[in-house]
């Protein structure tokens, strides 16, 4: 009797650890808390910073009126052929934000952009090129290396560009693969720059679904993603070293080992 109560107990420490594990494992395990929270999210919108490259466009129902205020170079075709006459054709210079913030604008000058969304410089510009131009321009700004990394226990772990934009953490990790099972989905790095050159690492709770009402949730660009690795991935990594110092030992005890017999006869 008191094997088969023994055995009872044995079986059900072994299910509640096995259900503390699994706990660790699925994201956003309570849904309710973000279905149920009551308050308008706004929609995100990424704001320019510092050493951000933009596109730039202006344009018009006359294309000579708006050729001024679009920056162009010539790229050469065939360029790597020698003694062959090549064309040209216009491509359009991207604008380089500096630590201020500003971009130099053809005929405008130096504009302030740096914290702006990509609407809110639109009309920045749209508003300065007033009193060149007689109509009201078709402007079009769009980020050119907005991009975010992801590394540490990931499948595929790198720095990933995104088009549109906008991104999330979980846009973020599918991306990169996905965790791999030695991710701690509880633990996950997010470290972040702002316009001021300030850093800071925020520890996210991928299991908590509350983490995608935070302002961590969308990535800002050039954040990075680290996932840390859990206690099996970091035992596992020494064993080499430990089977190797193990060895090294052994091989030590049993040389001084044969010469003390050695010395001994």
């Amino acid at each position: 009797m008191k094997i088969q109560k023994l055995v009872a107990l044995l079986c059900l420490a072994v299910a509640m650890a096995g259900c503390t594990s699994y706990k660790k494992v699925p994201y956003l395990q309570d849904p309710d808390t973000v279905n149920n929270y009551g308050k308008e999210i706004p929609l995100y919108d990424a704001k320019i910073m510092p050493k951000d490259l933009l596109s730039i466009t202006v344009n018009t129902t006359d294309p000579q009126a708006a050729a001024p205020f679009n920056l162009t170079v010539q790229t050469p075709l065939n360029a790597g052929l020698a003694n062959i006459t090549t064309t040209s054709q216009p491509s359009l210079q991207q604008y380089l934000v500096n630590n201020q913030g500003e971009i130099d604008f053809p005929v405008l000058g130096r504009l302030k952009v740096g914290g702006l969304t990509k609407n809110q410089a639109e009309d920045l510009i749209r508003e300065k090129l007033a009193p060149y131009l007689k109509e009201t321009p078709i402007v079009t700004v769009r980020m050119a290396n907005y991009k975010i990394s992801v590394l540490g226990e990931v499948n595929r772990p790198g720095t990933f560009t995104v088009s549109n934009e906008k991104v999330n953490v979980l846009e973020a990790l599918a991306m990169a693969g996905d965790m791999t099972v030695y991710g701690v989905r509880t633990n996950v790095k997010l470290i972040r720059e702002d316009a001021d050159g300030k850093r800071e690492i925020k520890e996210l709770d991928l299991t908590q679904s509350d983490f995608v009402l935070s302002p961590y949730f969308y990535l800002r660009q050039n954040d990075i993603l680290y996932v840390t690795p859990n206690k099996t991935k970091a035992k596992n990594s020494d064993i080499g070293n430990t089977t190797t110092t193990v060895i090294s030992a052994t091989s030590i005890l049993v040389s001084i080992a044969s010469l003390i017999v050695n010395i001994l006869r």
